[in-house]
């Protein structure tokens, strides 16, 4: 029986992986805002629905729409169909303003580094700005998809971001919050990995790259 080829890159997610939980980021920016949950996940919901013919939510992370864009037409949306009144300007950057950074996913990707791995952020972005001050000697390469015009689970932002880390897919291992991006990571041969929280994952790393106990 021949061995597993060796693993040697690591990439995660931002939103949720590098941060504290996304659904607890919306839900304060919701009582920030004054917005019933349930009224933006409706909207969430009926923006994403499988066959719609264009998509704001697909089109902000591939870079089809400007962020200003994307905000004026949620805070719209939002006035029209659950009677909310938003300010547009600066809703992204208050959307994302709970997010606290994970350090036990930092001390995971310079483990990995220190081990001789390669290691990528690949992000779904909705015109943010990433906190990069704090990422100094961190990741070997960034596909953002609002900067490559792709966005996860399309398998061709995966197969670019080991094409930039210089490595195949099968020697990559994925991580992400969202169950659908880490299938599109298997589809084409990575390894994925499921965040939970940092001592799950940081665990199944562990074991996957045959560290030793921290």
């Amino acid at each position: 029986m021949s061995e597993a080829p060796p693993l040697r890159a690591l990439i995660v997610d931002y939103g949720g992986v590098l941060t504290s939980s996304l659904p607890a980021a919306m839900a304060a920016w919701c009582a920030a805002d004054g917005i019933d949950p349930a009224a933006f996940g409706a909207v969430m919901r009926e923006w994403l629905t499988p066959g719609a013919e264009r998509n704001p939510v697909h089109d902000l992370e591939t870079g089809a729409l400007p962020g200003a864009d994307f905000e004026r037409r949620l805070a719209a949306t939002l006035a029209t169909r659950a009677g909310v009144d938003v300010p547009a300007v600066g809703l992204l950057t208050r959307m994302f303003a709970a997010f606290t950074e994970e350090p036990g996913m930092f001390d995971a990707l310079r483990r990995a580094r220190r081990h001789g791995l390669r290691t990528a952020l690949l992000s779904n972005s909705w015109a943010n700005e990433y906190p990069r001050a704090t990422w100094d000697g961190v990741f070997d390469v960034e596909v953002i998809s609002g900067q490559v015009g792709l966005r996860k689970p399309d398998p061709a932002i995966y197969l670019l971001c080991a094409e930039r880390l210089g490595v195949a897919p099968h020697e990559c291992v994925f991580v992400d919050d969202l169950r659908p991006n880490v299938r599109g990571a298997v589809a084409v041969g990575m390894v994925g990995v499921l965040h939970e929280d940092a001592a799950t994952t940081t665990g199944e790393l562990a074991a996957l790259f045959g560290w030793p106990a921290a």
